[in-house]
């Protein structure tokens, strides 16, 4: 009979059950991230908290950065379902409000999730470049920015020569940056009168009028609410 540490798992039914021992391990490393930082993560270390012997990851992850990879992909699973979610709750038919939603997705989940929005953050900690996930998820994102910004184009919103490329460039450095100073805290020098999840919503309000053509501006846009938080 094969004995549970013969197939890698432990004495620890609350962390590891047979067939989820990637969703073990990939919460284990959360947790490490969260209690000591990333540079303190190991597989070992997470086989340890998956309460599986030390060999068992190594048949899912061969590496540190192919675990971080494997949370990451998680990551931005969530993080597009997050950007879709507030997208499907504004007026479709208009572009601008779509593409200034998923900024608004965006900025949400990434305050929500700081650990996450680290991982999926940094290019040293992860294989980017490796990960079909990863990849086809943020094209995604950058096509659907496009499309939107073509249609705004389209309507008369933005001008006839507007590089499409460098502004969804710009948007997205806008947004990440609001995200990296929220959660390393430097809100309460910059902006210290509103709490930075009302901040970054009005910050990113104020950018998307600036890219709009101010003489085609007849959308009614929503104004955000000064007790949003």
């Amino acid at each position: 009979m094969t004995s549970p540490t013969d197939t890698g798992e432990a004495a620890n039914p609350k962390r590891y059950h047979h067939g989820n021992l990637v969703e073990a391990l990939i919460a284990a490393t959360v947790e490490i991230i969260e209690e000591r930082g990333a540079e303190h993560v190991s597989v070992r270390e997470a086989a340890k908290r998956a309460g599986v012997s030390p060999g068992a990851p190594f048949r899912h992850f061969r590496s540190k950065s192919a675990l971080l990879t494997a949370v990451a992909e998680q990551a931005v699973n969530r993080l597009t379902e997050a950007v879709a979610d507030a997208q499907s709750k504004v007026d479709s038919a208009d572009p601008i409000v779509a593409f200034e939603a998923i900024g608004q997705g965006y900025l949400e989940w990434a305050i929500s999730n700081p650990t996450h929005f680290q991982i999926i953050s940094s290019r040293t900690l992860i294989d980017f470049d490796a990960s079909d996930s990863l990849r086809d998820q943020n094209e995604a994102v950058r096509r659907k920015m496009i499309d939107l910004l073509t249609q705004a184009q389209q309507q008369g919103r933005l001008a006839p020569d507007t590089d499409f490329d460098h502004l969804v460039l710009a948007a997205r450095a806008f947004v990440y940056g609001l995200a990296r100073m929220a959660i390393d805290g430097h809100f309460p020098e910059w902006h210290p009168s509103e709490p930075p999840s009302l901040a970054v919503r009005k910050a990113l309000r104020l950018f998307i009028s600036q890219m709009t053509n101010p003489e085609t501006q007849s959308h009614e846009r929503p104004e955000v609410a000064s007790g949003d938080r």
